[in-house]
């Protein structure tokens, strides 16, 4: 065999070892069964370790609840002698000085996440100061009230209540003007009187520790008057129940939780009246989940409302007054609502946790309604409250009597027992 024959052999047995070991070894025709696109870890000649074949699958973190610490107050009736307690309590270069007749519940306030006022009387610094003096029952209050009241902590208004338009349209828009104002100048929610219709279906919504809140205020009447037809005013009234429907409904929509201020109610009484009750059902099937009562000047009953699907609100029908110069002893216990707002942060289902009130003590003395204070119960005394003025009060009301026997009875005839916060 000539040399270059034997080359050509040769080469022609290396291709076919090359041949078989191709077939044998080392590649995988797609499309079999033992098809494998992973990694090239194993083509390596390395053993997949058993932290590679069996990985953990990752688990993501539950989400935290989300709470809302809530607080709220009553009727802030700024009566003729409040004003004159300020008027006293001013220092030089001032007109009034209120903060002082809050001081005892300004821990309650400063507390909470939300705080929400009832202002019963408007603020029109174009009219007389007026407090119900005269025994004509119209209002209108310093601009002093506002600061005092904000200084408190509290930063929600609601407006919507009978004495708007105790001085008129223009005194009212004043007001509302006013209120938009001071809401701009230390971010506050303010609501219930507005200067139109599109400013009344601006639901107001506020976030406080990632959970929305909304607010809506209702009121059963304005003592008689009526808003000009030619004015673009607009105050929601509780007749107008398609509008409420609408608005909770949307507010539900937009927002975690939903408080409805309903200023309704017989002036003077505890009783709970079916009318108020059948509205207040509605409300909570609407979507409200706390209704804060207001309009009655007296503390009355709270309850749970059941849904349908389970779920449940909460109104409180009257908180009564926060502060007034009322000269009845049922006008001077007054309640302090106070609970949480639990968002799930898995669910996202709101619930209430907490729920009960801070009974409060409006406190005078003889003569002229002198040191008039707003206490918690847990702050009052018998002491004090043997030193209180409305035995002597002038004009005298009709309940006089009063002691610490008479604000117990109070309590416990109105604040269910479940409910009641006596040490807070």
């Amino acid at each position: 065999m000539t040399f270059k024959r034997m080359r050509t052999a040769a080469l022609a047995l290396v291709c076919m070892m090359c041949a078989v070991s191709t077939a044998s070894c080392g590649s995988k025709v797609v499309g079999s069964a033992d098809y494998d696109n992973t990694s090239d870890s194993a083509s390596d000649g390395e053993e997949p370790t058993e932290e590679t074949a069996t990985e953990e699958p990752s688990t993501e973190p539950v989400p935290e609840d989300k709470r809302v610490h809530v607080t709220a107050a009553g009727d802030n009736l700024i009566h003729y002698s409040v004003y004159k307690n300020a008027e006293l309590l001013a220092g030089e270069g001032e007109n009034f000085n209120f903060k002082p007749l809050y001081e005892h519940v300004k821990y309650i306030v400063e507390d909470a996440d939300v705080a929400i006022l009832n202002q019963e009387t408007i603020i029109s610094e174009s009219n007389e100061l007026r407090g119900g003096n005269g025994g004509a029952l119209l209002f209108n209050s310093p601009p002093e009230v506002a600061d005092a009241v904000i200084d408190l902590g509290f930063d929600v208004f609601t407006m919507a209540n009978n004495h708007l338009l105790d001085f008129g349209a223009d005194a009212l828009e004043e007001s509302i003007r006013f209120w938009n104002k001071k809401a701009e100048e230390n971010d506050l929610t303010v609501l219930g009187a507005y200067l139109n219709d599109e400013d009344a279906n601006n639901i107001r919504i506020r976030e406080v520790n990632g959970v929305k809140i909304a607010f809506l205020a209702y009121a059963e009447h304005l003592n008689g008057f009526e808003i000009p037809y030619d004015s673009p005013l607009r105050v929601i009234m509780n007749s107008e129940e398609d509008v409420i429907e609408r608005q909770i409904k949307e507010a539900k929509e937009k927002a975690d939780a939903v408080i409805v201020s309903a200023h309704w109610g017989v002036e003077d009484t505890h009783e709970v009246s079916p009318d108020r009750k059948e509205l207040a059902e509605k409300m909570v099937d609407w979507g409200a989940d706390v209704i804060l009562g207001c309009h009655t000047h007296t503390a009355e009953t709270m309850e749970w409302i059941e849904r349908d699907d389970n779920t449940r609100g909460f109104v409180y029908y009257s908180m009564g007054n926060f502060i007034c110069c009322q000269t009845d002893n049922f006008n001077l216990v007054g309640e302090m609502p106070d609970f949480d707002i639990v968002l799930d942060g898995e669910t996202g289902e709101v619930t209430l946790e907490n729920v009960g009130c801070i009974p409060t003590i409006i406190h005078y003395e003889s003569p002229d309604f002198a040191n008039l204070r707003v206490y918690p119960y847990s702050k009052y005394s018998p002491e004090l409250a043997d030193k209180h003025g409305v035995p002597y009060a002038v004009p005298q009301g009709t309940y006089t009597n009063f002691g610490w026997d008479v604000i117990n009875d109070i309590i416990n005839n109105n604040i269910p027992e479940e409910f009641r916060k006596l040490d807070k």
